[in-house]
């Protein structure tokens, strides 16, 4: 049995194991059914996988993963320049976006605060938020961090952050459950969220 767990077929479930939200029988799931595939479509996945990861980068504004320096929504004219929702990672713009109930720009921290992950407020793309809080057009920064420990730590933090810079600060609230990760609520929740947000303090004049 040991000789078997030591192959090809183990390693890749390994391997699988570690992507978020796959636990071992998923993963055993996944590497059974690309083991089944034609090899074309398991080349072609794989090549994809290797574009996608050269190809991408993060915006230099907003930090979204991009293919060029400035990602699509912040180039954008359309967009209202008066608002910024501070998320977690980058698949919560997508979620957001889905809703179609947040027209405004973007910031995302790549993670959020966790003492016990060693992840502070260093770790976090915090300076570039610092940054456009300069911006005489913004109004208002919605803090959309997930409802759990660590998002409201990092909510907090945010809001203390920038409470004397004379912009309105927005928790995301209403529609959420206490302790849900944002990346699995749906797009109807997240924008009754987004609309029944609870102002924290300030107002740009």
């Amino acid at each position: 049995m040991g000789h078997i767990q030591s192959g090809s077929i183990f390693q890749l479930i390994d391997e699988l194991k570690r992507l978020p939200g796959l636990g071992p029988k998923s993963a055993q799931r996944i590497a059974f059914h690309l083991l089944k595939a034609p090899l074309e479509v398991v080349e072609s996945l794989s090549s994809k996988l290797i574009q996608a990861r050269k190809n991408t980068r993060y915006c230099e504004q907003c930090n979204l993963i991009s293919e060029e320096s400035i990602c699509p929504i912040c180039r954008d004219p359309r967009r209202d320049n008066s608002l910024i929702c501070v998320v977690e990672e980058p698949f919560n713009v997508f979620s957001i976006e889905k809703s179609a109930s947040f027209r405004g720009r973007y910031h995302v921290l790549h993670g959020n605060l966790s003492p016990l992950k060693g992840i502070g407020p260093e770790e976090l793309k915090l300076m570039g938020l610092m940054e456009r809080l300069k911006d005489p057009q913004l109004k208002e920064v919605i803090l959309a961090t997930s409802p759990t420990i660590e998002g409201n730590a990092t909510a907090h933090y945010i809001s203390e952050q920038i409470r004397e810079c004379g912009v309105r600060v927005s928790r995301i609230a209403l529609g959420i459950p206490i302790g849900a990760d944002m990346d699995y609520v749906d797009a109807v929740t997240i924008g009754k969220a987004l609309e029944g947000r609870v102002f924290l303090h300030g107002e740009r004049k």
